[in-house]
């Protein structure tokens, strides 16, 4: 799945090229940030102090707009625009200079329309007092490159998206890094300070994997709202629309170390959803420690260890927290649901965190952020559901992840929907609350080379389960015990050894599976206890 991902093949590979043109744009800029070009304040008199929007004329907009027939967010271009390359997409620049300032601490540049980049969004400056103010459109405001040199285009144009730059050292305020962007569909990249943009989320996902096919709301407006001049957090307000539903949203951003964003919608269903995602998280697994990760499939010839933006997606209700390894390969796509009453929190994770796990210098997988998402209001019965798709391509984000509630969402009402999103660096992080310890690595292989049989017996899998946090023992003499299950088959001599390397603790366990198969999934849990009682979260892997 790409930034706008489904999948329907003929989709596939518009999706891929798109989070291609996307990556062209997203690199974190230091110190681009000039005096700006734009002045809030202009023209501003007393009497427009009453016309200022607020959210609520926001939430009133999107009230109006499910009311009302759907309407695409319009797509047409310019021949020389929709005639683009990838590469001639990729030369269009925004002028640094232009950059409209928010504070002495963030500023804003903006994406030009073109190439698959096809749909107008409406971008307005909301100042701290006084009515919204549009951003006008005009060439000037880009370096538009080779393929479009000595050309302009309509005030009418209008722009793709945004990124929002933010001064990390107060005490240089000029020096600003990319923290925040929004581009294609309702998609957005958050980033830590130190950190490489990854994994994105997204607005709402809907129909996710089915049944009918999946559909990809638009956030169609933008309002970014002027902070105060010392102010280290922004807030940006959003429509989103779609045939089925629209909505309001509130973005508070804080960025840092960690970065904060707390996100608060107000969706209108125009029709009833049985399958509405919630705090979306979408993410690329190629392969990983554990090979490609499903039986039969064909190995990755590619020089590199490791290569994904997510490992594991991580989900915790009522004080358990289980961690399920991603896993690409299978011949079809695959749905997981974990049911929750309450949720607690989820999210995709990075924990792979060293260098020589990827070897990549350009990409830096290492450094890129988890999402931990901590719901509020609007999640209550439900399910995290995980969505992954088989993929060989590099640039397909094939992995979705969402709370989808147990209810079907009702048309013609208000549903109101809060959360927190916390960029996740090393574990272990306030953001992942818990006292457990936490599973490292999977690693899966033939059982044969410890146990050798004769004749050799090739459907037994050996898991290799690591695990670490300060809830561990340190005594290697420790007396710890495996709690394992299999919902088909047998698991088969469980053995728990410290691991003085790390100081963690090593689950080494064999599977063996029932003749015949049983259709479906068979599901494989483990965690590790002393006395009875739970050490860490519970490993959960697709057999």
């Amino acid at each position: 799945m790409g930034d706008g991902e489904g999948l329907e093949e003929p989709g596939q590979a518009e999706f891929v090229s798109r989070r291609r043109a996307l990556r062209t744009t997203l690199s974190v800029a230091v110190g681009m940030v000039l005096p700006s070009a734009y002045d809030l304040n202009a023209g501003r008199t007393h009497a427009e102090a009453a016309d200022a929007l607020t959210f609520e004329g926001v939430k009133a907009k999107a009230r109006a707009l499910a009311a009302s027939p759907y309407q695409a967010a319009p797509d047409d271009l310019p021949p020389a625009l929709a005639g683009l390359s990838y590469d001639g997409y990729r030369a269009i620049t925004f002028r640094p200079e232009a950059a409209p300032r928010l504070g002495r601490s963030f500023s804003a540049q903006l994406f030009h329309r073109g190439f698959l980049q096809r749909k107008r969004v409406a971008l307005s400056l909301q100042p701290r007092e006084g009515p919204a103010r549009p951003i006008p459109y005009t060439s000037d405001l880009f370096d538009l490159g080779p393929d479009l040199t000595g050309q302009g285009f309509a005030p009418d144009l209008g722009f793709a998206g945004f990124r929002l730059h933010y001064a990390f050292d107060a005490k240089a305020p000029g020096n600003q890094e990319e923290v925040l962007v929004f581009l294609g569909a309702s998609y957005f990249r958050l980033r830590g300070f130190g950190q490489e943009y990854g994994l994105s989320a997204r607005g709402a996902a809907i129909r996710t994997g089915g049944p009918g096919a999946e559909e990809f709301p638009d956030f169609t407006a933008f309002w970014i709202c002027e902070p105060a001049a010392e102010a280290r957090t922004i807030e940006i307000w959003a429509l989103l629309d779609s045939p089925s539903l629209a909505g309001a949203y509130r973005f508070q951003v804080a960025p840092g170390d960690p970065s904060v964003m707390r996100v608060e919608a107000s969706l209108h269903p125009r029709v009833a959803l049985d399958r509405l995602g919630l705090a979306p998280l979408t993410s690329m697994f190629l392969h990983g420690a554990n090979g490609p990760g499903a039986r039969g499939a064909e190995p990755f010839d590619d020089a590199r260890p490791q290569v994904h933006d997510s490992d594991g997606l991580a989900v915790l209700t009522r004080g358990e927290r289980l961690w399920r390894p991603l896993t690409n390969g299978r011949a079809q796509p695959q749905i997981s649901a974990f049911g929750v009453d309450p949720l607690e929190g989820f999210g995709l994770l990075q924990r792979e965190r060293d260098f020589p796990a990827y070897l990549d210098v350009q990409a830096r997988h290492e450094a890129r952020p988890g999402l931990w998402v901590t719901p509020e209001t609007g999640f209550g019965r439900g399910a995290v559901q995980l969505f992954e798709i088989p993929s060989r391509e590099e640039y397909m984000d094939n992995i979705v992840a969402a709370f989808v509630p147990g209810d079907p969402v009702t048309a013609g009402a208000e549903h109101p929907v809060s959360y927190t999103l916390t960029t996740v660096d090393a574990e272990p992080v306030a953001a992942v609350p818990g006292t457990l310890a936490r599973v490292v690595s999977t690693r899966v292989g033939s059982a044969e080379r410890l146990r050798p049989t004769n004749p050799p017996s090739p459907g037994r899998r050996l898991y290799v389960v690591d695990f670490e946090g300060t809830g561990l023992p340190t005594d290697r003499n420790a007396t710890l015990a495996a709690d394992v299950s299999a919902s088909a088959g047998t698991m088969v001599d469980p053995v728990v050894e410290f691991v003085p390397q790390t100081g963690g603790w090593r689950l080494y366990v064999e599977w063996r599976p029932p003749a015949p198969m049983p259709a479906g999934d068979v599901i494989l849990r483990a965690r590790l206890t002393r006395g009875g009682l739970a050490l860490t979260e519970t490993w959960d892997m697709v057999a």
